[in-house]
């Protein structure tokens, strides 16, 4: 064998569980544990998706026993995980399915490394529910007992010497599938928004218990339809608890989520709308509709425009960028302007005056871009 490899049976396990985990991984750090092979790697860091941050575990197999079940290692903050040892069910004393798991272990599965995996993050999730359950605190208490109804919260206890402790909720929001919603979704997982809810620890009764602190997260691929940024939160009234904000949440969650949807079809009739002045585009995103290339020329000067389009649009209009196809730097590049955004624009105007009115304005900015060119080149 090479060297730097991985082993046959570890990388097929490590290809399955990229393509079949229900959620986004990464692996890192791989490395060899073998003396006398110390070509072949067999070990590597897992970072796995837990209540909106990552937990950090590592997979140890042995290139010189390749039918073993790997070994794994948690983070050192989890030093009282012992997802091995701990009862599945009271009646059957410490007879734990995880144990039977890597007793029975067969190499030649590739799934086996996946379901292992699953199993031990649902271990996991018990463990800082149990955790947090523990916390004397009042106020988190109540809480817990409210929300435990609502299905896919996870939470996590965080403490240490040098701040002080704090519980995390990621509370999913949005009961819908994002990804049926649009035609084509490329996406692999399952898109979803979380409200992160972060309560401090206190010890003691208060009579009107402050705010949580609040934000929104989603998937990052989600951005692509959906700025979570740029929404707004309501606002948190003394005495209230989770089971009363999260209803008014979702509701205007969904509502800003089904318009987002909508915007890809507004976005889509600009697109199509350029054909009528510049042709038909080069390229564009037949997907969310965020991007597209059309050429231009003024006289012999051709040029590209690079049409960007926010999730915001046609509120916001789209950032244009000319890129000659003439003209290059020194490195053999073409010759890009900055991005422009100050030219005529209205939200409220047809896509056809839309598409005009930047044909119009591009008639007058190509004899700037031309001499933006010529003295770009001669630097």
């Amino acid at each position: 064998m090479s060297s730097d490899t991985v082993p046959p049976l570890i990388a097929a396990q490590i290809n399955y569980l990229r393509n079949h985990f229900p959620l986004p991984l990464m692996i890192e750090n791989m490395w060899s544990g073998s003396r006398h092979y110390p070509g072949i790697i067999d070990r590597f860091t897992l970072v796995i998706p837990y209540c909106l941050e990552f937990v950090k575990w590592d997979i140890m197999y042995d290139a010189e026993s390749p039918f073993s079940a790997p070994d794994i290692m948690f983070g050192p903050e989890d030093e009282n995980f012992h997802p091995f040892t701990s009862k599945v069910d009271e009646g059957e004393g410490y007879h734990d399915s995880l144990q039977n798991s890597l007793r029975d272990w067969n190499s030649k599965d590739p799934s086996r490394l996946t379901s292992l995996l699953q199993e031990l993050r649902d271990r996991y999730a018990s463990y800082q529910r149990k955790r947090v359950e523990g916390v004397e605190d009042e106020r988190l208490k109540f809480e817990l007992c409210t929300m435990l109804s609502r299905e896919g919260i996870e939470m996590h206890l965080n403490s240490g010497v040098e701040k002080p402790e704090d519980v995390k909720f990621a509370v999913p929001l949005v009961d819908i599938n994002i990804n049926k919603m649009i035609p084509g979704c490329p996406w692999r997982h399952p898109q979803k928004i979380f409200l992160q809810v972060l309560y401090p620890v206190v010890r003691k009764y208060a009579s009107t218990p402050a705010a949580p602190r609040l934000k929104l997260v989603s998937t990052s691929e989600l951005k692509a339809l959906l700025s979570i940024e740029d929404i707004k939160l309501p606002s948190w009234i003394d005495g209230m608890c989770m089971a009363e904000y999260l209803p008014h949440l979702e509701e205007s969650l969904e509502k800003q989520v089904l318009e987002a949807v909508s915007l890809i079809n507004v976005r889509r009739g600009f697109i199509e709308a350029l054909d009528s002045f510049f042709g038909r585009p080069l390229e564009a995103d037949p997907v969310f509709c965020r991007t597209a290339t059309v050429i231009a020329a003024s006289g012999v000067f051709t040029f590209l425009v690079h049409f960007l389009m926010s999730t915001q649009f046609p509120k916001k209009q789209p950032s244009l960028v000319l890129q000659s196809s003439q003209h290059f730097n020194s490195q053999g590049a073409p010759i890009k302007s900055q991005l422009i955004t100050d030219y005529p624009w209205s939200p409220r105007w047809e896509p056809l005056q839309m598409a005009e009115r930047i044909f119009e304005f591009l008639a007058d900015e190509a004899l700037s871009f031309k001499r933006y060119c010529n003295e770009a080149q001669l630097q």
